[in-house]
């Protein structure tokens, strides 16, 4: 068995999910395998996600400022690729993406003075990059903006657009279709699977307007604390352990008082008003 993962190739045209076909691996033994990176970079990807976290504004040039003063000098190049690798955007307008032919899977942004009342009207939705002690993963979460409620997550160390279905169909599987999904304009998420996805489930697509870093505030907000209050704290060696560490820090993030929904629980406030 080995051997075989040995032989998957992030870089390899297919995707990893046919690799893992071809071989005769189940795919969850790769999804819990962190991603590798040379050390120097996985030590540089974990400082940029702390500076990124307390200023997303940051764009190349000025997180290579920020790394110059710290001693570390790096080229833009290299931070650019690692900040792609790493599904970090900074919060600034971009360029217009109908020269890029993307245009036609950018929604408008929904929930401007849009009054939420009740669960499974908006689901927020986004992916971090989740640094280790010998690599890294992505985390996705789902949260139900009336409740704050994680309504679902996944783990994983590819962003394959398959991943972002997967997720969103067991998450409606076990708590029923949303309103409205609100996302970012990552690639993930303005393409034509995850788009024609939600269009066929007949769910209303929102997605954050170009350098306002409030419109996705919420879900921001919760990846912050997870990394602040554990991911920092105690780095983890495997996928698994990560894997259960995520799920007791969701469970107890949902099943403890928030001030902003009026000291209530996430799990009792959704549950009670679904």
């Amino acid at each position: 068995m080995k051997e075989r993962m040995a032989l998957i190739d992030n870089s390899h045209p297919l995707s990893i999910r046919r690799q893992a076909q071809i071989l005769s691996i189940n795919r969850s033994q790769l999804y819990y395998r962190p991603a590798g990176e040379r050390e120097e970079n996985l030590a540089l990807m974990e400082k940029m996600d702390k500076i990124f976290l307390s200023d997303p504004t940051l764009g190349v040039l000025g997180m290579q400022d920020e790394l110059a003063e710290m001693g570390m000098n790096y080229n833009v190049k290299r931070i650019r690729r690692l900040l792609r690798k790493m599904a970090i955007e900074p919060i600034y307008p971009k360029r217009n993406l109908s020269r890029l032919g993307k245009a036609k899977y950018i929604h408008s942004y929904l929930l401007r003075n849009l009054e939420i009342t009740r669960p499974n009207q908006v689901w927020a939705l986004d992916i971090s990059y989740i640094p280790m002690k010998h690599g890294f993963m992505y985390l996705t979460a789902v949260m139900d903006l009336y409740s704050r409620y994680i309504v679902g997550w996944q783990l994983s160390n590819s962003l394959e657009k398959e991943t972002q279905t997967e997720l969103l169909h067991a998450t409606i599987s076990q708590h029923g279709k949303p309103e409205i999904i609100n996302s970012d304009q990552g690639a993930q998420y303005t393409c034509e699977h995850w788009v024609s996805t939600l269009n066929d489930l007949k769910i209303r697509i929102s997605m954050d307007g170009k350098g306002r870093a409030t419109d996705n505030a919420h879900i921001e907000r919760w990846f912050r604390t997870i990394k602040q209050k554990y991911i920092y704290l105690n780095p983890e060696k495997n996928g698994l352990d990560l894997y259960q560490g995520i799920d007791r820090f969701v469970s107890h993030y949902n099943a403890r008082k928030h001030q902003g929904i009026g000291r209530k629980k996430p799990m009792n406030l959704y549950l009670s008003a679904a």
